[in-house]
């Protein structure tokens, strides 16, 4: 590999001077109508009571709930100075989780932004939320690059049980919708002998499914049911289950993403390739599209039943680290897809075929522009790109 004759560009290879004129040219393309925020966004979730609203976490340790409709951010949580990871929201009170590089679980409330309890006992990056209401008590649980998951009281901070059994990072949680003794219908029965079922991924590429009684919840409640499933090469980075089918859809570092059959007990039936690193994974609602993104910058969209590719967004200059499918105000009619991502951005897809083939035409178009004028704008800053030493640190957590 060749490298520059330019001092003003001296341990720059030709190669990497010409991946930043492409993302210097690509920036300022304004597809998806990108929100932007001052720093990287590492996850996304939607707001439960807004459905044209966001929570986003962000690597200069600030959460934040964006209006989609208008970019407004109308809330701003403050407190931690490491990246945030990942969101959750209590279903019972008014309260937002963060996952942190300190190793530790902020909480604010959100109408006041007034910080909660911190949530301290892991010993390695927090990388993933998940909060479950049950009678009488709020769980929240935790997975971390130290390899375990720890269930807490989400009132008042406690921490219940630490869960053993992954050898590498845990990288996503998911709650099974139907759990063992499911109706099928609208989710968990209300029956008080119902067991619950957690599934956490990982970077030791098994996904591990844990027993939760309800009825012991204030206790050692979760116990690991065998046999762990391993549809991937490496490290998982998303869980998903289907609103309609419940199905599990997975995302990983392999380049592909994968439907894990319930019926087939968990074996993969569809397996898209992406290529490259998959970091997330949406379904509509309908479950007729499945979403995946990562670090090809690509939104690609899918038909579900064929496993066909159906629509490319392109928009984001930099790796997309989180996708969610969402509503249109009211709640109703067309869904559309957000996206975020490396590059600071909050970004807003139609979840619509014609859209989707209007947009190839004009990204060709767009691409030779891009070819031809790299050179002249290779040496071009691009805003909220990263430095060398903000790689290093973001590939600790992303590669974990």
């Amino acid at each position: 590999m060749s490298q520059t004759n330019d001092p003003d560009r001296f341990f720059q290879t030709t190669d990497s001077i010409a991946e930043t004129a492409r993302k210097a040219k690509k920036s300022t393309n304004r597809h998806g109508s990108p929100i932007q925020l001052p720093s990287k966004i590492l996850a996304i979730i939607p707001d439960p009571t807004a459905s044209n609203r966001v929570y986003v976490a962000e690597a200069a340790g600030t959460a934040r709930r964006v209006d989609l409709d208008t970019g407004h951010k109308t809330h701003i949580f403050r407190g931690p100075t490491t990246p945030l990871t990942s969101l959750a929201i209590s279903h019972v009170r008014s309260t937002l989780y963060t996952g942190s590089w300190d190793k530790t679980i902020w909480s604010w409330d959100i109408p006041t932004r007034t910080p909660g309890i911190r949530f301290r006992g892991h010993s390695d990056f927090v990388k993933c939320l998940l909060t479950l209401p049950l009678p009488g008590i709020e769980l929240l649980i935790s997975g971390s690059s130290d390899a375990t998951i720890i269930i807490w009281n989400a009132s008042t901070g406690e921490k219940l049980q630490t869960l053993k059994g992954h050898s590498m990072g845990v990288l996503a949680l998911a709650l099974d919708p139907l759990g063992e003794h499911g109706n099928g219908d609208d989710g968990i029965e209300e029956a008080p002998g119902d067991t619950l079922v957690l599934f956490s991924a990982s970077s030791d590429r098994t996904i591990l499914r844990w027993r939760i009684n309800p009825l012991a919840a204030r206790s050692s409640c979760a116990t690991v049911l065998p046999p762990p499933i391993t549809p991937h090469e490496t490290s998982i980075y998303a869980l998903h289950f289907s609103p309609s089918s419940a199905d599990l859809y997975t995302a990983s570092a392999d380049g592909t993403a994968m439907r894990l059959s319930r019926e087939h007990d968990w074996t993969p039936d569809t397996t898209l390739l992406h290529g490259d690193y998959v970091r997330a994974v949406a379904v509509s609602a309908n479950e007729k599209y499945i979403i995946t993104a990562g670090r090809s910058e690509d939104v690609k969209v899918w038909d579900a039943a064929s496993g066909e590719m159906v629509g490319v967004w392109w928009g984001h200059w930099d790796e997309v680290m989180g996708l969610v499918v969402v509503r249109d105000r009211a709640g109703k009619g067309a869904e559309r897809i957000v996206s975020v991502g490396i590059d600071a951005t909050i970004r807003v897809w139609p979840l619509d075929e014609m859209e989707m083939q209007k947009a190839k035409v004009e990204r060709e178009k767009e691409e030779q522009g891009i070819k031809a004028d790299e050179v002249a704008v290779a040496g071009q800053e691009v805003e909220g790109s990263l430095t060398a030493e903000e790689e290093a640190e973001l590939a600790e957590l992303m590669d974990d």
